[in-house]
């Protein structure tokens, strides 16, 4: 079987994405493929022929991702399928390798990811990067803790109205969590505000919950309500698409109004590893928070992410880096103040994959040699290195594409 790697044609890119969604036991809709082909660059979409036939796609949105100290580039990987009669021929390694080789041509140092299955993207270099919670939380049990009682105001707004107070948020945020991925108007409106009635999966429509402090937005909340009643009372959910605040009042009072809608009995969400809330309340159990494995990266180019990113201290520690996929990656790196190559002697030693980890702040040295997967070669090195990538906050990236 010869597989042919390429971007379709303008005529061609709707047979691709279908044979995508094949994979995913999708229905294909008009107003979907509208929507992605203004936000995909055909170019960046790779689609894997047999025969002329479709059978294997990836693809990557061009994204700017905050990461300590500025932003990078870097490819937002996506619409990963192989249809199930071509598994297991090589068909996503050699996607794999195109879409990687493409985004170093393009000298874009990063790719990341949402993983459909956690098992599948380590051996082409991803690593975890920024984990979060999945929290299913019981409101009958919510109680602030030291409560001041309510402050600000809640504004529910239509879809329409609720882009540019919810932008303000994001954009006071977005310069300070290392995993955020910026968004302009286009994309709010497409995709994070946007509410067609088959993503709703027999909830509400969509809501926009706007916290305001002294008149400006401190916090917002996108949602939906499940209702469900059993044996005459109301056992609602609250599905929360994102929930952000960029002040600690603007939190306290997002929580108190999402816990406090009537005729629900539970909170569904992704909560930032950095939120304040188990802090927030009297019973941190409640919150049913489980640890998921969240944003996955990958670098590119190890010199230019590097460098792409702040440091904490003004040391410096030499890490071989070792990459078979990437094998322009393999050496060792001089990090601090920047990077470079060089041949000193190494004080770490750790696969592309596992760099990842501590890249944007998730994950410390330390840790990663608790698990075996970084070797200290210089004693005291761990604790530089810890030191050197330390953040003020965990990685979080609030945006699943």
């Amino acid at each position: 079987m010869t597989i042919e790697i390429r971007n379709p044609a303008a005529d061609e890119w709707r047979a691709a994405m279908e044979a995508a969604m094949v994979t995913f036991a999708d229905e294909p809709r008009d107003e979907d493929f509208q929507r992605f082909q203004k936000a995909l660059v055909r170019e960046r979409f790779w689609t894997a022929y047999d025969e002329g036939i479709p059978v294997g796609t990836a693809a990557d949105f061009p994204f700017r991702l905050t990461v300590p100290g500025g932003e990078v580039a870097a490819g937002g990987v996506t619409w990963v399928a192989v249809l199930p009669s071509h598994r297991r021929r090589g068909i996503l390694t050699q996607l794999m390798r195109r879409e990687l080789d493409d985004l170093h041509e393009r000298e874009e140092p990063l790719a990341v990811l949402w993983a459909s299955e956690a098992a599948i993207y380590g051996r082409f270099g991803y690593g975890m990067a920024a984990p979060h919670y999945e929290m299913d939380a019981d409101s009958t049990r919510f109680v602030l803790r030291d409560d001041p009682g309510p402050q600000g105001k809640v504004r529910i707004l239509p879809l329409e109205d609720g882009v540019e107070p919810c932008m303000d948020v994001y954009e006071r945020l977005r310069g300070e969590i290392p995993g955020f991925i910026a968004r302009d108007r286009e994309w709010w409106e497409e995709f994070r505000l946007a509410d067609p009635e088959h993503w709703r999966r027999g909830a509400s429509p969509k809501y926009v919950a706007v916290v305001e402090i002294d008149g400006d937005p401190a916090a917002y909340a996108i949602y939906r309500i499940k209702n469900e009643w059993t044996d005459g009372f109301a056992k609602g959910v609250v599905r929360v698409v994102e929930a952000l605040a960029a002040s600690t009042t603007g939190e306290r009072e997002l929580w108190r109004f999402l816990f406090g809608i009537d005729l629900t009995v539970r909170v569904d969400t992704r909560l930032d590893p950095g939120s304040r809330l188990p802090l927030m309340v009297l019973d941190a159990r409640s919150l049913h928070a489980k640890l998921m494995d969240g944003l996955w990266l990958r670098l590119v180019d190890v010199g230019a992410a590097l460098a792409g990113r702040a440091y904490a201290t003004d040391d410096e520690v030499v890490i071989e880096v070792s990459d078979e996929f990437c094998p322009w990656n393999a050496g060792r790196w001089r990090v601090g103040g920047g990077a470079e190559r060089t041949d000193a002697d190494a004080d770490l030693e750790i696969d592309v994959a596992d760099l990842a980890s501590p890249y944007l702040g998730a994950f410390s040295f330390t840790r990663l040699a608790a698990a075996e997967r970084v070797r200290e070669l210089r004693d005291g090195a761990l604790a530089r290195a810890d030191a050197l990538f330390r953040t003020p906050r965990p990685p979080y990236c609030p945006e699943d594409f």
